[in-house]
């Protein structure tokens, strides 16, 4: 007999609704929730292949406690309670020799990322980190220091927008389904979109302006896009009276910036930029500068998103329809969210984090997120203190972080490295141990908090029975906690209490969930009141051009523009993206999608190619200060002179990871591993390589 499931997707990091078909104890159809909007029933093709994932035999299928050298694909087989006894015993040894501080944890951010958290601030560590730093460090930076708010508390109406910009925010093929539709629904009611980008996209081809400009210097364009959107008083004059700080030292500031100067520095033609300027003085505040989601690319990101959201500022669209909203929570309609591990009282920490975060050498990134590139360095240099175990939680150091090898030796110095996985991940394959999760369709998990013009909950409900010998983390860390001596701060024994422990006080329970997936706070948007209702959480409560947060810190608000060089000739810079069919590096393995795209290829200048004597298919060498490796090429116009492009999450090192080992290669093998060490991020496109037949 057929039964409905509503659950959320979690073959990437969206984390869409979903409804499942369920049969004998297996799913045998995926779709979004026809319930909820911006969704009604589309999904993804990652979010389509959760079945494959669900029948993969390449997944891992039972604790493994390596027997040789690390990397070497030699494993035992072992029970749940051998493999815990094992991490335990270790960790104990460790935290006891050591402190607790001496243990690090990693993750791709999840439902349940409270209680690693949990388990961390439990043993006395503040060695916390996600993937998002690496990813968007900056952008949070950025909003912090304008609008008092983290780039995840803010979103866009693109439905409603007259103007849309994107900075290589390439969202028709990083897909998120709700932003995608909105995206098409507000070109359907006439929007423009503008695309800037070295590389033409499947978004620049949708765009009614497409700018292929050169790369690293969008902040150059948009402080000439100030500069006349000023000169020419196009900006939302009395949004700005009343809610902006700084607006006559950005003025000054933006005077030499012209479009004629912009022009020799980005390629892109002066009258256009102030073409694009009318544009949008003509349509606000119903415009959208996208922030971007991945902001990674320079050590100077943290200025280049913040460039982004002051356009938006001038144009007064933030807290607009067609512009910027804040999520609001539950608490807008006298709600409560659900609890989180968190709120337990924990021993204090006395010691800063291992990456310094809220030191002098980072004192602005987000400390729920850390940075995470720093992770080689601090370990290699034992740097403020020796760090001795990594619990890696679907989070892959070796290919997420900027230079492999650099990872690798410091990895080599840890007397600990758990994976809690769901795939053989580089980085499980190189672990002492691996405690394999539960995949999303076999497990429940805590409630979503999903915070919006209407804040609503979601459930991950368990779809199925675990096909093979699995558990969920939030179990995993639980039991190992109880090895450890901190089993008092997991107060529950399954995920069905977890949630019914988490729903306590919000009014909901489980079973409100199970007609649509989701309850509702409100059936009502809430937009704040322009005029005097704007919650800016900055302290001076207004938009801050010129930052508190940067001040107090020591940096300046407006950095003078540093021209950014070209390579040299015989080099590119090495720009690096998504497809709409892989998730960072977790899916490339994945039947369905492997299939599809098995490896990535090379982007290079035609002309360029045609000088090194390279050819579409032909396998060529790439060279960087850090590594080398081969990749076929994808000779194209499509790409500016200056750069070469890969997608990331490519050439796997695991070799029990059959499909996905050795194909292609890894970005992070080239990078040089250097940061914005204002905002956050890595700078992801800062690296220069060589480029010849192999």
């Amino acid at each position: 007999m057929q039964q409905e499931v509503y659950s959320i997707c979690f073959m990437c990091s969206v984390r869409c609704p979903i409804r499942c078909i369920v049969e004998n104890d297996d799913v045998k159809w995926i779709e979004g929730n026809p319930h909820v909007a911006g969704i009604e029933g589309s999904l993804c093709p990652r979010g389509s292949a959760g079945i494959a994932l669900l029948k993969d035999h390449e997944r891992v299928q039972s604790p493994m406690i390596r027997t040789g050298p690390r990397g070497s694909a030699k494993w035992k087989r072992a029970t749940w309670e051998e493999a815990l006894d094992y991490v335990g015993e270790k960790l104990k040894g460790i935290i006891d020799a050591h402190g607790g501080h001496s243990v690090v944890l990693g993750e791709r951010t999840q439902l349940s990322t409270h209680v690693s958290k949990t388990f961390l601030r439990a043993i006395g560590s503040p060695n916390h980190f996600t993937h998002d730093a690496i990813c968007k460090g900056s952008v949070n930076t950025a909003c912090r220091s304008l609008f008092g708010y983290t780039d995840a508390q803010m979103s866009m109406d693109l439905a409603n927008a007259k103007q849309i910009i994107l900075y290589g925010r390439n969202l028709l093929e990083s897909i998120e389904v709700k932003p995608v539709k909105s995206l098409m629904a507000g070109l359907d009611n006439g929007g423009k979109l503008t695309y800037i980008d070295p590389r033409v996209t499947v978004t620049a081809t949708k765009a009614h302006r497409y700018w292929m400009i050169r790369p690293n210097t969008d902040l150059a364009l948009n402080y000439a896009l100030m500069h006349v959107i000023i000169k020419e008083r196009l900006y939302d004059k009395p949004y700005v009276d009343r809610w902006v700080v700084g607006f006559q030292e950005l003025q000054a500031f933006v005077q030499p910036y012209t479009p004629e100067w912009a022009e020799k520095e980005t390629g892109i033609p002066a009258d256009e930029i102030v073409g694009l300027a009318r544009d949008v003085g003509k349509d606000k505040p119903r415009v959208v500068f996208h922030f971007g989601y991945r902001g990674a690319n320079q050590v100077e990101e943290v200025y280049v998103r913040r460039s982004i959201m002051i356009l938006n500022s001038l144009m007064g669209s933030v807290e607009a329809k067609g512009g910027f909203f804040f999520k609001k929570g539950p608490g807008e309609v006298g709600g409560k969210p659900a609890r989180k591990l968190t709120e337990q009282d924990f021993p204090p920490i006395k010691v800063p984090r291992f990456d310094k975060v809220g030191t002098p050498d980072f004192p602005l990134p987000d400390p729920n997120h850390g940075v995470g590139q720093v992770l080689p360095e601090a370990i290699l240099n034992e740097d403020p203190y020796p760090l001795k175990a990594l619990i890696a939680y679907r989070f892959d150091p070796l290919m997420s972080i900027p230079d492999t090898e650099q990872t690798r030796k410091a990895l080599d110095k840890l007397d600990l490295i758990v994976s809690i996985d769901i795939n053989y991940s580089d980085i499980a394959c190189y672990s002492d141990v691996i405690l394999p999760e539960s995949i999303y369709l076999e497990r429940t998990d805590s409630p979503q908090q999903a915070n919006g013009l209407k804040p609503q909950m979601f459930l991950r409900k368990q779809a199925v029975t675990p096909r093979y010998d699995t558990r969920p983390g939030p179990i995993i860390l639980k039991q190992i906690g109880e090895r450890i001596g901190i089993g008092q701060y997991f107060p529950y024994n399954t995920m069905e209490d977890l949630v019914r422990w988490q729903l306590e006080g919000t009014g909901f329970y489980p079973e409100d969930f199970e007609k649509k997936g989701f309850v509702a706070y409100t059936d009502k948007q809430i937009f704040w009141d322009r005029e005097d209702g704007i919650k800016f959480k900055t302290p001076s409560g207004k938009i801050e051009f010129v930052s508190s947060l940067l001040e107090d810190a020591g940096f300046s608000s407006f950095p003078a523009y540093e021209p950014v060089s070209s390579p040299p000739q015989d080099r590119f810079r090495l720009v690096v993206g998504r497809c709409a069919l892989h998730t960072h590096i977790s899916t490339q393995n994945n039947p369905y999608l492997n299939e599809i795209v098995s490896e990535n290829t090379l982007w290079i200048n035609a002309d360029r190619a045609a000088d090194l004597g390279i050819t579409d298919g032909q396998l060529v060498e790439v060279t960087s200060s850090r590594g080398s490796g081969t990749i076929k090429a994808c000779v194209t116009e499509l790409i500016h002179p200056e750069a070469v492009f890969m997608l990331h999450g490519f050439g796997h090192r695991g070799e029990m990871a059959t499909r996905s080992f050795n194909k292609g290669l890894s970005d992070g093998l080239l990078q040089e591993n250097v940061s914005d060490r204002i905002g956050g991020s890595p700078a992801l496109h800062h690296t220069f390589v060589t480029v010849k037949p192999a």
